[in-house]
């Protein structure tokens, strides 16, 4: 059964960073009457404004947002939490008559949201243990052992993301089966119309180094001093966000400023092609030219 009490499906707006998801979103809650409920993980974080491109209040066209701002920047993500608030913020627009509208690149925080996902839980003597092994051997070490348990875990997950892969070994542990077997083949819960945007690969790129100017100018390296005398570096998530970890590096002499943001804009093109590869795995996606003029009408078009 679904959890959302409005009949009418949530629409999601999906797809890479920098293809313009917000600004869909923005006026497909205009034109629906209804809430954008975000599924961005690093706009989770207080204080991540500019180097997560988070809607400033002026730039919201009067559509209320949801599920922003929870975290602080030393907590880690969890991904089962956020499933709770964003399935929350879907029944409380439904209660109010308003189109829910979930708007992210984020692909499990997606998934999470409207798909029949559950998540198992985590044993703090299995996760400490493995984050020493990670610390003693690094992450390839571990990328060897979940090969060996879980083949298919270990090729969707990178060798050097040491954070996904103590996970997966914890939840391999803990229940006795194959981490992989934690996302099943999609199917919804909570009933959908996914919207997907897409660019030529050579427009995106352009838009990606656009947007890491665009941070650089509005003082994403004073942000990042800020929160890092906030924690920032004990955050296992926020400190690895992309252009946090660059500018983190620079701050600590890593790096010179250039140097932080040209590896900024390479890192993101990087995502933004496994952003990209996920939901395209995905066949419920539909898929719209980001730079269609029409674009606002050919989406609506999707949902009547």
């Amino acid at each position: 059964m679904s959890e959302s009490p409005d009949p009418r499906p949530v629409v999601a707006v999906v797809g890479a960073t920098a293809v313009g998801k917000s600004d869909l979103a923005v006026a497909l809650g205009q034109q629906l009457g209804g809430e954008v409920v975000n599924a961005d993980s690093m706009q989770l974080y207080r204080g991540m404004d500019i180097g997560t491109a988070k809607l400033r209040d002026d730039e919201q066209g009067d559509v209320v947002h949801h599920v922003l701002d929870v975290w602080d920047v030393r907590d880690e993500a969890n991904v089962a939490a956020y499933q709770q608030m964003a399935r929350a913020a879907f029944r409380a627009a439904g209660e109010r008559g308003a189109r829910p509208v979930l708007v992210g690149g984020s692909g499990l925080y997606v998934r999470a949201a409207l798909d029949r996902l559950d998540f198992p839980g985590t044993d703090p003597g299995v996760r400490a243990r493995l984050e020493a092994d990670l610390a003693a051997d690094g992450p390839a070490a571990l990328h060897r052992r979940l090969a060996e348990v879980d083949p298919a875990a270990a090729a969707s997950i990178l060798a050097s993301n040491g954070r996904k892969l103590v996970r997966a070994l914890e939840v391999v542990e803990i229940t006795g089966g194959p981490f992989s077997a934690t996302l099943p083949e999609p199917a919804y819960e909570v009933p959908a119309v996914q919207l997907g945007l897409t660019l030529p690969r050579p427009a995106l790129d352009e838009r990606i180094e656009a947007r890491v100017d665009r941070m650089w100018q509005l003082g994403l390296v004073e942000e990042v001093r800020g929160l890092a005398a906030r924690g920032l570096r004990e955050g296992r998530t926020a400190s690895r966000a992309l252009g946090y970890a660059q500018v983190l590096r620079h701050l600590d002499g890593e790096l010179t400023e250039a140097q932080a943001r040209d590896e900024t804009v390479r890192a993101t093109r990087r995502f933004a092609r496994r952003q990209e590869s996920w939901f395209r795995r995905d066949p419920r996606v539909v898929w719209l030219a980001a730079d269609d003029p029409g674009l606002v009408d050919r989406a609506l078009s999707e949902l009547f």
